[in-house]
């Protein structure tokens, strides 16, 4: 029988080498196969490393994945790579020379805010088996041991933030390095649970120039997350340096939303042709400034490498508005760009970190664009084995929770540790978005004791009264109207989110509960929400159906999570539409409502003015970042000022995904396509026109198969065509209330 990498590997030793701490040092041996290359029938490695690895068989990489074995919670979760490398191994003869090069990564990354310096720990080391299997059915392993060599490489230094030096006059010579095993906690180790990561794509410069100061600037067209690859001639000894930056200011580049991270990488020539790609980094940018280039640098000397998790692509939408379409392209890159292993906030400055709340309201637009089924449920996996071994038991505010390593943690002070509501609720609300989308059981269920522990940490903290009103509060994080220097000071009661949030998770727990066959925990649950529902009503709601701080993100949670009976939720509705109209459509929400409040208004019969608040331009809006020609979603409304400067806020990201949520709702409700029953089992086409938008188009790839809605109006009225997977029950409702039941095929109708 056949071993699982987890236990192939224990038959491998941990090797270390005694190296520069910036610096990756290569290791290498040579092994004599038992018999000859060619009897191989099948040849496989398995590896992992604490930092980050490149592994070679005859100079040859064994995989196209990059930053293995990416980034978990490594205290209790390691991941094991498996790769076939058959071909690899029968098509040399003679000894096999394997190489490995190590990286810092996550592990020993100085991750964190400027000058947290966190990592799990100072020692890097790398594992890995070999493992061939001869026709005659006889097996021979070769595995990591202090019998291996270790050697400084043509790499000086490797950061995330901080990029990599590559010194080419360094290869083909190298200083021997003692190697050592050493012992980490086997009880980690893990099979590989997530998709890799891989080079996606690539991009040339679309325009090259100098700055006002006489620096080069590049610009890619595309806010994007990876490295530059070029080959080069120069004098020995020359350096090539190039600084990344998601915006320029001033015509020069920006770099000041970048914080401590340096984001650049050097190169020195070694006098001949050199290639260069710094794989043990990556960037966020557009622009790259490039100094030292000998001669003229041209469009085609170099090109951008996109890198990200292996997704695949399984939504699309386009309508009859370019700046809407700008807006779900710039949502798309942006998940691009921080979905590399793990759902981050941002992917260029000193952070990159999985922050839960930013997923908690994003997961449903990203598991529409693609499919997250493994990406996130390996993160999910991480979140609940770092709220199991929190010492309060909450979820904490990153996955994986590096931050409890820092060294200096001034600048998270001012958010002191406890149970939060959207942050903690990731670990609810993610696997909800999961659960519509796939429909897949048996992770529910994985992601069950997850949902219990983040609702027993705030069952804790609950007031005698039912509400969530203690504590702190992220609440609706970046309130446009708030200071750039303040986030956190939202119009919306922070409490009266938090409590409102209590009751969409205990619904959702309750409702996973009975699906898992749970019915006493089912029960349990309904009781939370049932009480946290009539605490709400009665602490929080007047008799007009004014609540608690009287903005539009109160209005939009409450009508969203079914807070309010048929009555209250049609004033709510009228309020928050009035609300609306009073900010002449300008976005009022921060990271909690935002993903709500269109389909508040939209389900309260508001659907105008969800539109007129979709289609915006003027500043705070979704589009006001597309007129500003942004290529991904903004940290902020207003992260670059219209008059082109770089809003002063030390947080002003120009790639993250939370405020791009709006996106769930174009799918469902401009575009039409929304699931029935989990997974699609069952779907709704209800397009929602309204004024502003004459057509789109969107599609869904499902488990099940393609399902695609066209719809146009006109002076002939409204026109729909549709398309769903051959045997799938669907209900059309065409926007004058009726509707039609088919199965599967292809149906156009008009009203």
């Amino acid at each position: 029988m056949t071993e699982s990498p987890v236990d192939l590997l224990a038959r491998a030793a941990f090797i270390t080498a005694d190296a520069d701490r910036r610096a990756a040092p290569r290791f290498r041996f040579a092994a004599e196969p038992d018999q000859p290359r060619w009897r191989v029938r099948s040849a496989r490695v398995v590896a992992t490393a604490h930092g980050v690895y490149e592994l070679s068989i005859d100079g040859r990489p064994v995989t196209r994945s990059v930053l293995n074995p990416g980034w978990t919670s490594y205290e209790w979760r390691l991941q094991v790579q498996e790769f076939d490398v058959s071909d690899l191994v029968t098509a040399g003869e003679g000894a096999l020379n394997l190489e490995a090069l190590l990286g810092n990564g996550w592990y020993r990354g100085d991750l964190g805010f400027a000058g947290a310096n966190a990592n799990y720990g100072e020692e890097l080391a790398f594992a890995a088996v070999l493992e061939l299997t001869f026709a005659d059915g006889s097996v021979q392993r070769i595995a990591t041991s202090d019998a291996w060599q270790a050697e400084t490489s043509d790499i000086v230094a490797n950061s995330l933030y901080n990029g990599e030096t590559i010194d080419a006059r360094l290869r083909g010579s190298s200083t021997p390095l003692s190697v050592r095993e050493t012992d980490i906690d086997r009880n980690t180790l893990v099979p590989q649970a997530g998709p890799p990561i891989t080079r996606q794509e690539t991009l040339k410069p679309q325009k090259i120039w100098e700055s006002p100061s006489g620096r080069i600037l590049v610009d890619f067209g595309q806010n994007l997350v990876g490295w530059l690859r070029f080959t080069v001639q120069g004098e020995r000894g020359s350096e090539i340096v190039i600084r990344h930056a998601e915006v320029l200011e001033h015509g020069e580049l920006g770099t000041r939303p970048l914080r401590g991270a340096e984001a650049t990488d050097r190169f020195v020539l070694s006098g001949d042709t050199d290639s260069f790609e710094p794989t043990l980094t990556f960037h966020g940018f557009r622009y790259a400034e490039v100094s030292g280039w000998p001669g003229e640098l041209t469009p085609d000397a170099l090109e951008a490498v996109v890198v990200h998790s292996q997704m695949r692509r399984t939504g699309a939408f386009e309508c009859s508005d370019e700046l809407v379409n700008q807006l779900i392209h710039n949502s798309v890159w942006g998940q691009k760009g921080n979905f590399l292993d793990v759902p981050t906030d941002c992917p260029q400055r000193d952070e990159r970190l999985g922050w839960t709340g930013d997923i908690a309201a994003y997961a449903a637009s990203a598991s529409f664009q693609f499919d997250t089924s493994d990406f996130l449920h390996k993160w999910l996996l991480d979140v609940q084995a770092e709220t199991e071994h929190d010492p309060i038991g909450m979820v904490p505010y990153v996955v994986p929770n590096v931050l409890k390593y820092a060294t200096f943690d001034e600048s998270l002070a001012a958010f002191p540790l406890g149970a939060t509501a959207i942050w903690g609720d990731a670990a609810v609300w993610v696997p909800q978005a999961l659960w519509n989308a796939y429909g897949d059981r048996d992770r529910l269920a994985a992601h069950y004791p997850g949902m219990v522990l983040h609702l027993e940490s705030v069952e804790a903290v609950l007031s005698p009264n039912g509400l969530w009103d203690q504590g702190f509060q992220f609440g609706d994080w970046l309130d446009p109207d708030a200071s750039p220097h303040d986030p956190a000071a939202a119009k919306a009661d922070p409490h009266v989110v938090a409590t409102a949030c209590v009751y969409r998770s205990a619904v959702f727990a309750a409702e996973a509960a009975r699906i898992l066959g749970k019915d006493a925990d089912a029960e349990r649950w309904s009781r939370l929400a049932e009480r946290t529902r009539e605490a709400f009503d009665d602490h929080y709601v007047a008799e007009n159906g004014r609540i608690v701080s009287d903005c539009a993100t109160v209005y939009a949670l409450a009508i969203c999570f079914d807070l309010l009976d048929a009555p209250l939720r049609e004033r709510a509705g009228d309020r928050l539409a009035e609300l609306v109209r009073e900010r002449d459509y300008r976005v009022t929400t921060g990271f909690a409502g935002t993903p709500f409040v269109t389909w508040a208004l939209s389900e309260t019969g508001h659907i105008e003015d969800a539109y007129r608040l979709l289609l915006e331009r003027e500043c705070p809006s979704w589009l006001y970042p597309v007129t500003m020609g942004a290529t991904t979603i903004w940290e902020r409304w207003d992260s670059m000022l219209p008059d082109g400067t770089i809003n002063p806020g030390e947080m002003t990201s120009f790639n993250h995904y939370a405020l791009g949520a709006v996106a769930d709702w174009i799918y469902q409700v401009v575009g039409g396509i929304r699931p029935a029953e989990p997974g699609y089992a069952r779907v709704l086409i209800q397009p929602q026109p309204g004024p502003g938008i004459a057509w789109a188009r969107t599609a869904y790839e499902a488990a099940s198969g393609r399902i695609a809605v066209s719809w146009r109006t006109g002076d002939d009225g409204f026109t729909l065509e549709a398309s769903v997977p051959e045997g799938v029950p669907a209900t059309i409702v065409l926007p004058d209330g009726s509707s039609r039941e088919v199965r599967g095929g292809e149906h156009t109708f008009s009203c």
